[in-house]
């Protein structure tokens, strides 16, 4: 019982502490599901890329949306990896840049958190 609140501990960042009202806490992979989802609405961006685990899950039919995002969530900043598929005809530095400035922006008004990096891994490119 002990290592599960310390794993939910480690999982989990307070955004707000209000005396009156309580307090509201966010898990690191809801901030990664917000880099997910922003980063596949940039037009240019095919789909988020993981590794083999991710690969199998999404195969099975379960759907994964921090696929290919790692996050870590400090008390001061937020540090955002993303790993992307690309459209062939994309240019990779604007849609990279357009994928930077997205994110960041999606994870800064939804959480009030600051993002400091947002670092865009081209792992492929797929035809349309």
């Amino acid at each position: 019982m002990e290592k599960e609140k310390e794993k939910l501990d480690r999982a989990t960042h307070e955004i707000q502490v209000d005396g009156d009202l309580g307090q509201v806490q966010i898990a690191d992979e809801v901030v990664a599901i917000i880099a997910g989802m922003a980063a596949t609405e940039v037009k240019g961006v095919a789909s988020m890329a993981g590794n083999i685990k991710n690969e199998l899950v999404a195969k099975m039919g379960m759907k994964n949306l921090s696929r290919g995002v790692k996050v870590d969530v400090t008390d001061t900043d937020v540090k955002v990896d993303l790993t992307l598929n690309l459209i062939f005809e994309a240019n990779i530095l604007e849609v990279s840049g357009k994928v930077q400035e997205k994110v960041k922006s999606a994870i800064e008004s939804m959480t009030g958190m600051k993002v400091s990096v947002v670092n865009v891994r081209v792992a492929g490119v797929v035809l349309e």
